[in-house]
């Protein structure tokens, strides 16, 4: 069985500055020391949750998919996180999965956060995202997902062996956050991952981070309310494995269908 690591980096974002964030995230990624496999972002990393699109949208040629590419190769890293992204004239929420060889997966947003006026401005997704790390399989979310337990599930009896949602959830519902990425651990039987930023947007929103990482069991193993921080956790699959062959309680799950 494999191990993956994990490294988690909980901060403010400058709103609406690109040039900002990519300056700061760098800085941020250049002094980690140690282990580096996998790296996680905030939902919208380079802009803060900004309704916006047409404004700051990039395209999948654009700086911001440039700079992840140059990171994840220098780094011998894993990059991921999500930034607004505009495709045939349509704009996404998109969380890129940037490889350090330059390919890379993408997942869109599906569950758009109509109470701010996402639904609006961004188109939804369709399909979800899983990748695959030293074969430890890895479910790719973003944030309002969260709430949604049928798009997180394992719809077959072994799908994937961790949920990673990338957030910006604010303060005001994060127990809400808290209790969320726990069930959804506990339900699905998996590590659950959930990376969300800090301080105040541009909308006067107040962020608490909460940024953390869950055992199958629903055990809390790593978590920060600071204003910058960085997680460090080592995954390991054995431990999905046995708990799924101990408690096979996904064989007693009901049917939904997927569109």
């Amino acid at each position: 069985m494999s191990t993956l690591h994990f490294t988690l980096l909980q901060s403010p974002l400058h709103w609406e500055n690109p040039n900002e964030n990519l300056k700061m995230f760098t800085s941020k990624i250049e002094s980690i020391e140690g282990k580096k496999e996998v790296l996680v972002l905030p939902e919208m990393f380079t802009t803060g949750f900004s309704m916006q699109a047409a404004a700051l949208a990039e395209n999948m040629d654009g700086k911001s998919i440039r700079w992840m590419k140059q990171m994840a190769m220098e780094h011998k890293i894993i990059l991921t996180g999500s930034l607004i992204i505009e495709e045939a004239g349509k704009y996404f929420n998109r969380l890129i999965w940037m490889q350090p060889d330059g390919n890379f997966g993408y997942y869109d947003k599906r569950h758009l956060f109509s109470y701010a006026g996402e639904d609006v401005e961004f188109t939804p997704g369709t399909k979800r995202l899983i990748t695959q790390v030293k074969g430890i399989r890895i479910l790719t979310l973003i944030c309002y997902d969260l709430r949604f337990p049928v798009w997180s599930r394992q719809h077959q009896a072994d799908e994937y062996d961790v949920i990673l949602y990338v957030a910006n959830w604010p303060v005001k519902r994060v127990h809400a956050w808290k209790t969320l990425l726990q069930a959804r651990a506990i339900e699905n039987q998996c590590y659950v991952i959930g990376m969300n930023r800090t301080g105040e947007d541009g909308n006067g929103h107040q962020y608490s981070g909460e940024s953390c990482i869950i055992d199958p069991l629903g055990e809390i193993l790593t978590r920060s309310n600071a204003m910058h921080d960085i997680l460090n956790y080592e995954i390991d699959q054995q431990n999905v494995s046995s708990l799924r062959s101990t408690l096979p309680f996904q064989k007693d799950k009901d049917d939904f269908h997927m569109l």
